[in-house]
């Protein structure tokens, strides 16, 4: 039974809370009984788990009652304006592994073609909810530090490591942001911009700082827990050398032994349980951002990520939503990293053919290029999904952090120097993700001559594509831009051309430059 305990939300509390947080100065209980403030919302332990639930669901919904209406920002459309539809669009799109047809304002093209500018919507979008996540937690921390419930410290130490993640995906897509923390209260102020080095450092001491405060690995499913915390340490440590110049490879294979060694997570036989409607019962699943057909409906997150998959003749039953949008599908250099070197069937090669043209000649039909059938709005049984919910809507959750993605990421930080593991463990987990793509069968399984950073950066694709981690992946082996690897389209030319490597991170948004005098752009984006 899927646990979703921050569903429903408080409709309009938290917000109007937020919204009338620059009045700190004054006495909140001056202010009337029917004020909305710390003082009177937050009354039982009860009342803070609702708030948390709003800082969860920032990273999955986009307003107060879904799936429209009541949005957390003005003056867009709730359906594109989630965190995780823009995650996935800057994660995917830039890369090998999605295409989209939509014209969307001109703007969501550019992100594919490797064209985009401080003005491009998707971006502008990705770090403005990035910065309203981290303005939840902040506003939730400072509450529950009133409290001395045990249980509300547990929640406050939930909401770091959600602040943490967001930030994680700051420094990650855009380096150089704006920060603020619960210390910075509320009014007229100029964020200060805080470098990528120094952001790296205040992520990585909130981690170590939080892994005492966590729960045990899966206490409840979908809140923050050790588990999540150990695979964040990871993947902020598995690409330090991007991030701060400096690696630290040790660090995260001592992060990645605690995820394994805890006992709490297994591969389950079939891939596909991490991809349907009921995937909240896959033994891997580390970390998740849910969703339920009836309690969290909106156009974003993995609505757009399932029907958002279907074009052509595919059948949105098959997927069990009620319609295709006919926007998303694969690049042929992807689909070829599935002839690999044993010739037998991968299994995860989930990719929709009929009607479809391998090559893409045009971006903007949907016919060119494979759909992907990896997502899916029913059960791995193939039943209806759980909530017996709305069609239009889906229960399958997004996963974040997952095992097999720790055993992959074991395996190249042993290949890249770190000290902890050993080449031998490294090599019997990459075969047991392999042994479970060949249905069992040992067939696809690679010696220790053929585990290598470059077989590593395709088995990453093959296995975890469309999961939000090939932008940061190919990054990490310099194959994102310049002309080292090419495909279909990016640098807008069908064969594909060298794009620059100031785009390995994305524009502070040229509104918030504009605004914010303490923010400088980053370099080549500069006019």
């Amino acid at each position: 039974m899927k646990t979703l305990f921050y569903k429903p939300i408080i409709t309009g509390l938290v917000i109007m809370f937020f919204a009338s947080a620059c009045i700190s100065d004054l006495d909140p209980k001056s202010l009337g009984q029917n004020s909305l403030n710390s003082a009177t919302v937050y009354q039982t332990t009860a009342d803070y788990k609702s708030g948390l639930a709003k800082v969860y669901a920032a990273f999955s919904l986009s307003g107060q009652q879904g799936p429209a209406g009541n949005p957390d920002i003005i003056n867009v459309d709730e359906g594109f304006a989630t965190y995780l539809r823009e995650y996935w669009n800057v994660q995917e799109l830039p890369t090998d592994e999605a295409v989209y047809s939509w014209a969307e304002d001109g703007s969501i093209r550019p992100l594919h073609f490797q064209t985009w500018t401080p003005t491009n919507t998707f971006t502008s979008m990705m770090y403005t909810r990035i910065m309203l996540a981290v303005t939840y937690a902040n506003e939730f921390i400072r509450a529950s530090a009133k409290s001395s419930d045990p249980e509300v410290q547990k929640f406050a130490a939930e909401a770091r490591f959600l602040r943490a993640l967001a930030y994680y995906h700051g420094l990650d897509l855009f380096g150089n942001i704006s920060f603020v923390t619960e210390d910075d209260l509320p009014g007229a102020f100029f964020p200060k911009q805080i470098s990528r080095s120094d952001l790296f450092n205040y992520i990585e001491s909130e981690l170590t700082a939080l892994e005492s405060l966590l729960g045990e690995p899966k206490f409840e499913y979908g809140r923050a827990d050790k588990g999540a915390l150990w695979m964040l340490q990871a993947k902020l440590y598995l690409n330090a050398e991007v991030y701060i110049k400096s690696t630290k490879y040790t660090e995260c294979i001592t992060a990645l032994n605690k995820v394994i060694s805890s006992g709490k997570y297994s591969l389950p036989g079939n891939y596909l349980q991490n991809f349907r409607a009921d995937n909240d019962t896959s033994p891997e699943m580390i970390f998740a951002f849910n969703y339920d057909a009836k309690r969290s409906q909106s156009y974003g997150g993995m609505d757009y990520v399932i029907h958002g998959s279907i074009c052509g003749s595919m059948q949105p039953g098959d997927f069990g939503v009620s319609s295709g949008w006919s926007q998303n599908r694969v690049t042929p250099e992807f689909v070829s990293k599935f002839s690999d070197i044993s010739g037998n069937t991968d299994h995860r090669a989930l990719f929709y053919t009929d009607g479809q043209s391998l090559v893409i000649n045009d971006v903007a039909v949907p016919t060119d290029g494979y759909g992907v059938t990896k997502f899916k709005n029913v059960t791995l049984a193939g039943g209806a999904a759980p909530s017996g919910g709305n069609p239009d809507y889906v229960d399958t959750d997004f996963p974040i952090f997952r095992l097999a993605d720790a055993y992959l990421m074991y395996a190249e930080a042993v290949l890249r120097g770190g000290s902890g593991g050993d080449a031998g463990q490294a090599l019997t987990y990459v075969n047991s993700v392999r042994t479970r793509a060949y249905n069992g069968s040992a067939s696809g399984n690679i010696t220790s001559g053929q585990l290598t950073l470059s077989f590593l950066l395709d088995e990453r694709g093959r296995e975890l594509y469309w999961e939000c981690t090939r932008r940061t992946d190919l990054i990490r082996y310099g194959q994102l831009t310049g002309g080292s690897y090419l495909w279909s389209w990016k640098g807008n030319t069908k064969a594909g051309t060298a794009t620059d490597s100031y785009r390995d991170l994305f524009p502070i948004p040229a509104a918030e430059v504009v605004a914010n005098p303490n923010l400088i752009q980053n370099p080549g984006y500069v006019e």
